[in-house]
């Protein structure tokens, strides 16, 4: 079966999803579904995902926030120790290939699961990295040079139990 909104029920529906975020902590998709039909607005969870996606909700370690509100507002404090465990627990899950490609590290995820490896990179605050980007699942990290970018593949490999790879030349 198939849900269509009209344009009144995706700005209504949004809407919420922006009032539960900011008043709430809310850590899952389905925690975010359940509070929204709390409050009788119904949606399947391909159409909030999207929500999400076009609202540009961020997955934090404090839970689901709205980008543009950070400023201002006070971020848990988070051990870079319990940072760095999280980034490694997340490579060694979900990264399937790593490459150099010049001052970038190139990691390939499932579909889906690039952006909470991303997030995580950047919570870690890296040395040397100078900015992540991350697809859905792909995610491009660029350091201040060829040497940190090649050393962090090396240390991404050996989480994710990966081999290195070998280049040939033609």
């Amino acid at each position: 079966m198939m849900t269509f909104y009209s344009h009144g029920d995706a700005t209504r529906r949004r809407g919420e999803i922006l009032r539960i975020v900011r008043d709430t902590t809310v850590h899952s998709q389905d925690e975010l579904l359940a509070a929204l039909r709390k409050r009788g607005v119904k949606v399947t969870q391909p159409t909030l995902s999207r929500d999400m996606r076009e609202l540009g909700l961020a997955k934090t370690p404090a839970g689901y926030i709205v980008p543009g509100d950070v400023m201002g507002k006070t971020v848990p404090f988070i051990a870079r120790e319990t940072r760095e465990n999280r980034l490694e627990q997340l490579l060694h899950e979900s990264i399937i290939s790593a490459d150099v490609a010049g001052n970038l590290a190139v990691l390939k995820t499932p579909a889906a699961a690039a952006q909470p490896v991303a997030s995580a990179i950047d919570s870690a605050d890296l040395d040397d990295a100078v900015g992540t980007i991350g697809g859905d699942d792909t995610i491009f990290i660029a350091f201040s040079s060829t040497a940190s970018a090649a050393a962090f593949v090396r240390r991404v490999q050996k989480i994710a139990g990966l081999e290195p790879r070998r280049r040939t030349r033609a």
